[in-house]
């Protein structure tokens, strides 16, 4: 069976960083997952298409058709990659308000795999004091290594490019490693058990 994994890219430009490192990891949770014998369904979920509904579900209590569909795949997926940008040492409230909508069981037993982008690596802190706390409330399981990317990581080839393919290949195994011992999610549709109206009618009926 396949292990399903979302990646939620909480970027709020069109060409993010934040997207490019969702996508790098993207790549390597793929990756080591098949060299684990697992085949995988990698899905990159970009936050910033989806802001006037998530604003719109927040206030209304209602989601969008398509906010829906995005919100379905995080709470079945075996696996979860979080990434935002760090905006004043924290997450963006368009990652934070994406969060809330899931609900507090969302990440119940799920491997969670952590990474931030910012402009300088001052900010490097906020996966540890910001998203680890979040994210352990909300009972999901962080992986050890969280990926944070500066904009010297992107520089080139050099030893800063190195180290974060490096960070990406770790955290990635971790995730990876967790999927894959856990087995596929086994989600429980909670209308299930719910009588049918034929069934209800019925019951008028008689």
């Amino acid at each position: 069976m396949r292990r399903r994994i979302a990646v939620v890219s909480g970027g709020l430009s069109e060409t993010s960083s934040t997207r490019r490192l969702a996508d790098q990891l993207a790549a390597a949770v793929e990756q080591a997952l098949r060299e684990r014998g697992a085949a995988s369904e990698v899905t990159v979920l970009d936050l910033r298409e989806r802001a006037h509904d998530i604003t719109n579900a927040t206030l209304t209590g209602f989601a969008a058709p398509a906010l829906q569909a995005d919100l379905d795949l995080v709470l079945a997926a075996d696996g979860v990659v979080a990434a935002t940008p760090v905006y004043s040492g924290s997450y963006t409230g368009l990652f934070k308000s994406f969060v809330d909508l899931l609900g507090q069981a969302a990440f119940e037993g799920t491997p969670v795999l952590l990474a931030a982008t910012a402009g300088t690596a001052r900010h490097s802190l906020a996966i540890e004091h910001a998203m680890r706390p979040l994210f352990s409330y909300l009972r999901g399981l962080t992986v050890p290594t969280g990926v944070f990317a500066a904009s010297e990581d992107w520089g080139g080839d050099g030893d800063a490019a190195g180290a974060l393919a490096g960070r990406v290949r770790r955290a990635a195994d971790e995730l990876a490693d967790l999927v894959v011992a856990r087995g596929p999610k086994q989600v429980v549709d909670e209308f299930a058990a719910a009588p049918s109206f034929t069934d209800l009618l019925g019951d008028l009926r008689r």
